[in-house]
């Protein structure tokens, strides 16, 4: 790899040992994948893919102290992925006992080490960090050092930003350093359609259902989706961009998907068309049968297959405020309907602070509170990760949940029906 003058410094330890050990660390991921230099990160904020303390990560925390106490700083400030813990969100005295003095018992160390490195405010914890109400939200051609998969597909896909799949503790290597390794999504070349996706359903497609099709089928490969617009339009609004947040975080944990382009919407679809499919690409025909046949392979892996059910989640990715809404005013209809003042399943609804804090100005907030339903910014991902949870009948519309945990995924509208109460 070839370094300008500064990062050459820097790797030969002109700001000290640590400094050139981060150096160090991504000139060899980027050999790794065939990186020629190093380029800078033009992005305001990064993005933090660890936000949870774990007993058994305390190398990760030790190195972090490390960088402290060498008194480095990233260059940029960042957010983080939710946080594992809300005591809002239900639980017994065993769930709370594995949560705090077994698992994740490193919480408050990590918490103050996110606060020295530069997170940008105490409750900048959310994987949706792109939404308005939080507000980092890289502009198109931006090089990003970020890692949480949603997250990066988005920035590529939905903004034009520019960043890989990195790990968590790279991607704040990058933020420190200033600069990342040149490969894949950061160039023309690997940002190509290696896939061509044909929509031909005659409804709208579950926006969880047809990512998990498609990152199952293309894998790390880019797709470039034709149809979609049919259902979507060509307009970036706030439906569209919910429906592709969900989409993407679906085609990125069922698959290993960094980047996709959807004709006639995302921005680099609209301005380069057709010529970003590469010559000899796959297709994939995605009709309502090939979305049904997906559907019906997913396992089910709770102890008790036909258990019913304890705990709903609604949120991974965190909502955005028009899905809170939407969710909001068709669980008090459904509950209306079904002749019911109370959720049939305890639910959670997941979303960043920022966007609770809108939505409890709206018409929505008290009646749903008193629904039994809990409005939190907790990563359920997280909740979900530990030996008790896997005897749980939990449920979820999120198919990043499902692929990482014991949840067992349903449609929203089947979701929506078991929660208030109207499914036999």
């Amino acid at each position: 790899m070839k370094l300008n003058e500064e990062q050459q410094a820097l790797l030969d330890g002109s700001r000290g040992e640590v400094m050139a050990k981060i150096m160090k660390t991504l000139v060899m991921y980027g050999d790794a994948f065939g990186a020629e230099r190093m380029v800078p990160v033009t992005g305001k904020y990064g993005h933090t893919v660890i936000s949870f303390g774990l007993g058994v990560m305390d190398p990760v925390y030790d190195l972090y102290d490390e960088i402290l106490s060498a008194g480095i700083l990233p260059e940029q400030k960042f957010t983080a992925d939710p946080k594992p813990l809300d005591p809002k969100v239900p639980s017994g005295l065993l769930d709370d006992l594995v949560f705090k003095k077994l698992m994740y018992n490193r919480q408050e160390r990590y918490e103050a080490q996110l606060r020295k490195l530069g997170i940008t405010k105490d409750e900048d914890y959310t994987c949706a960090c792109y939404l308005d109400q939080v507000g980092n939200i890289p502009r198109k051609g931006e090089i990003l050092s970020w890692a949480e998969s949603s997250a990066v597909v988005y920035a590529n896909s939905v903004l034009g930003a520019r960043c890989n799949r990195n790990s968590g503790i790279l991607e704040l290597m990058g933020s420190i350093a200033g600069c990342v390794p040149e490969f894949g999504l950061l160039t023309d070349e690997g940002r190509k359609a290696d896939w061509i996706v044909e929509v031909k359903c005659e409804k709208k497609p579950e926006a969880q259902l047809l990512g998990s099709a498609i990152g199952m089928k293309v894998m790390e490969d880019v797709p470039y989706i034709r149809g979609l617009d049919r259902w979507l339009g060509r307009e970036l609004n706030d439906s569209a961009k919910a429906y592709l947040k969900d989409f993407g975080a679906a085609t990125a944990s069922n698959g290993a998907v960094g980047l996709y382009h959807v004709e006639n919407l995302t921005p680099e679809a609209v301005e380069q068309g057709e010529s970003l499919i590469r010559e000899g690409a796959q297709v994939y025909v995605i009709d309502d049968a090939e979305l049904e046949r997906v559907y019906r392979n997913y396992p089910v892996i709770w102890k008790k297959p036909d258990a019913k059910p304890q705990l709903a989640f609604i949120g991974c990715p965190h909502l955005s405020l028009q899905q809170l809404t939407d969710w909001a005013g068709a669980v008090l209809k459904g509950l209306e309907k079904n002749g019911r003042k109370k959720v049939a399943v305890p639910t959670v609804f997941t979303a960043p602070v920022q966007v609770i804090r809108e939505f409890e100005k709206s018409i929505y907030a008290w009646p749903l509170r008193h629904s039994g339903v809990v409005l939190s910014s907790i990563c359920p991902l997280m909740y979900m990760n530990n030996p008790l949870c896997k005897s749980k009948a939990v449920l979820t519309s999120s198919n990043k949940l499902r692929t990482y945990t014991s949840a067992k995924y349903c449609t929203d509208a089947e979701i929506l029906e078991i929660i208030t109460g109207g499914a036999k």
